[in-house]
């Protein structure tokens, strides 16, 4: 839940910021498979269902972070129509999204993209709609070294450097210092023709 703010209210015309991103709402006549996907892929579990109709999940203090709404009408989304890119989760360690990767592995969910971004390394799966989700770990420990990249660094590749995920987590399992796992690399890309076909 949120923290308590000041009592006093904002001054008027003043521009007020959300405290937090609370939830992402995705419709779909794929109901039970968009389910189960969530829930297998977020570690989530369920705060309310109407079974069919509309389900909240949740991984975290929040009542939920994820809601799917079931409507059978629906038609299907064109492939690359324009619209919402994907959604990003965050992991605390890069310890947790390698067995994030190995456990979805092992069910047959595997990410069609790998790659260290520079500010993050960053798997992207697939939902059953075909929406695009990001596990990603950041890369530097504070928000002043990653806007220093951002910075300095980024502009030189925008996108970053592919990875073949089994290569990385085998280094991660094989002791490479996790400074060097985290260091983009200088060659290579991701490409810009990579992120308008995703």
């Amino acid at each position: 839940m949120s923290q308590e703010r000041s009592p006093q209210p904002a001054t008027a015309g003043a521009s007020v910021s959300p405290d937090r991103l609370a939830h992402v709402v995705l419709r779909t006549t794929r109901y039970d498979d968009m389910v189960t996907w969530y829930r297998t892929v977020l570690g989530a579990r369920t705060s309310f269902e109407a079974p069919g109709a509309m389900c909240f999940l949740t991984f975290d203090e929040e009542h939920h972070r994820v809601a799917i709404a079931g409507v059978p009408t629906l038609a299907e989304r064109p492939v690359m129509a324009a619209g919402l890119e994907h959604i990003a989760f965050t992991y605390a360690t890069l310890g947790d999204l390698v067995a994030t990767y190995e456990r979805l592995k092992k069910l047959d969910i595997e990410p069609y993209w790998t790659i260290n971004h520079g500010p993050t390394i960053s798997f992207y799966y697939r939902d059953p709609d075909n929406n695009q989700l990001e596990l990603q770990v950041d890369n530097f420990a504070t928000i002043e070294e990653t806007n220093e990249f951002l910075t300095a660094e980024f502009p030189k590749n925008p996108i970053g450097v592919n990875l073949d995920a089994d290569e990385f987590v085998r280094r991660f399992h094989d002791g490479v210092p996790e400074t060097e796992l985290r260091k983009r690399p200088e060659t290579g890309t991701g490409g810009l023709d990579a992120v308008r076909t995703m």
